[in-house]
């Protein structure tokens, strides 16, 4: 197939998707109006002004946009308490935190949903250094169970002190879990042992439901979609107070907890992040949906399909040769606005354990709310694609990355 030929193809597939697509955009405008609303209301009740976003430094001492902005991110979140903060570096950050802040010597962590991703292998223990600081290191014991498979006989162990679910799927071939399957699992373990904490990995799923799950305690990253593609770095906790609060000690310390912390400038990103996040998250919503028809259509195994519904923003697509991945991540590239000369390699990125290739023109550095793709070099080589925040921008993107795919 010529250039030419390619071209007119993928020009009558993107109007395909559009007609086939129209009734499933309507719902998720729904949703994000929904959010929407539910983000404003907290503004209102909170009384944010632009005194809100005024810099603090050094102590942070009564800091009120940032008290604030835990208070909204709180009643957002439908939790007791919650913060967020620009220096969390990234969501395995915060998970780390989170972790470190609830598990102590002899406790057991219990991953319900398979292994977790590939980042926490060092921070668990599963890969790394003795002596490096895992929470094995630590004596934190780790066990796991494959998503579906019957845990409740692990919970007869007086040492489970935590119940770890990954609402995402990671770099695993696995369904995302919806928020009604995320409260089932924390009902089923709060019948059974009420004191054990629920943590949620809720990277990639945010605002994609109009609530979010019932867990002792939420975890994800602003550059990711409670960032709305503005908040340049930071991430968020939020739950039950009593788990907010031993995971602030840690990210702090004991007796200090959230008292501190400069926000440096940082506050009108994270508030203009979150105000947007809804719509932005819907845009990237639209954006996976049209990548699986069109590629569904080009005759690829995608998951989820293309009228399926969704609960988080990873469209993967099985492209079956190294190849063909690396050239999916070489049109994402392209058709970025930023770096887009670029030409994405496979390398050894630290906390992977195979070569990993990501497409990611973006405008903060791995925001992957932004247009991105990425996947490690493995069999069955599956592309792992997420972001987008414009619909118009992420078609382009796609036809892009099929425009690569096909012309290998």
């Amino acid at each position: 197939m010529n250039t030419q030929e390619i071209d007119k193809k993928l020009e009558e597939l993107s109007e395909e998707a559009d007609t086939a697509l129209y009734d499933i955009f309507k719902k998720i405008d729904k949703t994000s109006e929904i959010l929407t609303k539910k983000v404003l209301d907290a503004f209102r009740e909170e009384r944010i002004s632009a005194s809100h976003f005024d810099s603090t430094t050094g102590y942070g001492y009564d800091d009120k946009g940032r008290d604030s902005l835990d208070r909204i991110y709180a009643k957002v979140f439908g939790k007791e308490a919650a913060f967020v903060r620009h220096n969390l570096v990234s969501g395995t950050h915060a998970l780390t935190v989170a972790l470190f802040g609830i598990l102590r010597p002899g406790d057991v962590m219990l991953s319900v949903t398979g292994k977790p991703y590939d980042t926490l292998d060092e921070v668990i223990g599963l890969s790394g250094n003795p002596g490096d600081g895992s929470l094995k290191d630590f004596g934190v014991i780790y066990r796991e169970t494959a998503l579906g498979a019957d845990f409740t006989p692990e919970l007869a162990d007086k040492a489970v002190k935590m119940v770890y679910i990954q609402r995402s799927k990671g770099y695993l071939d696995r369904p995302t879990l919806s928020v009604a399957d995320i409260n089932e699992i924390t009902a089923k373990v709060h019948a059974i042992r009420p004191d054990v904490f629920v943590v949620v990995d809720n990277c990639y799923g945010e605002f994609t439901e109009e609530n979010e799950p019932d867990a002792d305690l939420l975890v994800g990253s602003l550059i990711k979609n409670p960032g709305g593609g503005i908040a340049e770095s930071g991430g968020y906790v939020a739950g039950s107070a009593k788990a907010v609060e031993l995971v602030s000690y840690r990210f702090t310390c004991p007796g200090i907890g959230l008292e501190c912390g400069a926000t440096l400038g940082q506050n009108r990103n994270m508030y203009k992040g979150l105000f947007f996040a809804p719509h932005i998250v819907a845009q990237a919503l639209k954006t996976a949906h049209f990548a699986a028809y069109v590629f569904e259509k080009l005759g690829f195994d995608v998951y989820p399909s293309w009228q399926e519904k969704r609960y988080d923003i990873i469209q993967t697509v099985r492209m079956g040769e190294a190849e063909k991945l690396c050239a999916f991540c070489r049109g994402i590239q392209a058709g970025s606005p930023v770096d887009s000369f670029a030409r994405p390699e496979p390398w050894a990125m630290p906390g992977y354990s195979d070569e990993v290739i990501m497409a990611a023109g973006t405008f903060t550095q791995g925001a992957s709310l932004e247009l991105s793709a990425d996947g490690p070099i493995r069999a069955p080589y599956i592309v792992f694609m997420q972001g987008g925040l414009t619909y118009e921008s992420g078609k382009i993107g796609i036809l892009s990355a099929a425009r690569e795919v096909l012309g290998e």
